[in-house]
């Protein structure tokens, strides 16, 4: 398959998953979130992808004196997906395997750390996606359009397995993760979630589902711009259902491995 070979080097290192948070002018709800993931036993790693003074102060006084939060700081904001990929390559740089991803606005439920934890310990070469179970705070156009993409990333991968590419709550096995990272970049924005988990699996990843809650806080910051955003998704599926088509042979095949006794 192109572009597929195995994601087995993960087992090169020992379990030592750490956290990863982009951060862009939240700094009401980065403590919380960060002091939450370090109470699971998480060395954080929090991302500014150049936010205001205000918030840079507040990560400046939350990270002082910590040996479990550490801060990188970019210089301007490029957007989500860069910050993410500068977290996971420091992340692998200091020697860690795994990588939760998290939102720094509260909305991913902290709790649920432990269990995304423990499937990553069952399965090291998988990627655990978060799927999200909603409660009535969700805006009802997001609820829909995400329909929209669950249909394109199963026409791109051929497969159901990817219940929810666009979930920020996600557990990554580093090696496999950095490799295609250095083999392309990755989307800068908003469609960094999906793209990288559809092309995670077409490197042959496995996946794993995790039902989470997730909430939209009333007064929350959302970056999400409807037009931008959307136009970059939009181009974003048309690159991956063209990336597919070479691939479906290799896909096609996996699934009937998949399925044989």
């Amino acid at each position: 398959m192109a572009g597929s070979p195995g994601p087995r080097d993960t087992a090169a290192r020992p379990f030592a998953p750490c956290a990863v948070v982009p951060i862009y002018n939240h700094g009401r709800t980065i403590a919380a979130t960060a002091n939450a993931l370090a109470g699971h036993g998480l060395p954080v790693l929090i991302v500014d992808d150049g936010s205001n003074a205000e918030t840079r102060a507040i990560l400046d006084t939350l990270v002082n004196g910590r040996d479990d939060l550490h801060l990188i700081r970019l210089v301007a904001n490029g957007g989500k997906g860069a910050a993410l990929s500068a977290g996971f390559m420091a992340a692998f740089d200091a020697g860690y395997s795994h990588v939760l991803q998290i939102d720094a606005d509260g909305q991913h439920d902290t709790a649920d750390v432990p269990r995304f934890l423990a499937e990553a310990k069952a399965a090291p070469d998988a990627m655990v996606c978060g799927r999200p179970i909603y409660d009535d705070s969700v805006p009802r156009a997001r609820l829909y359009g995400r329909y929209l993409t669950h249909v394109c990333v199963w026409a791109e991968t051929l497969s159901f397995a990817i219940q929810d590419s666009m979930c920020g709550y996600r557990l990554y096995p580093l090696d496999a993760t950095r490799a295609e990272i250095a083999r392309k970049p990755l989307p800068t924005r908003m469609d960094f979630d999906t793209e990288i988990a559809v092309r995670l699996f077409w490197r042959g990843v496995p996946v794993r589902n995790l039902p989470t809650r997730v909430i939209y806080p009333e007064d929350g910051l959302s970056h999400f711009r409807m037009w931008r955003d959307n136009a970059r998704i939009t181009v974003m599926h048309t690159r991956l259902l063209l990336g597919m088509l070479p691939r479906a042979p290799g896909l096609l095949f996996r699934k009937l491995q998949n399925r044989a006794p």
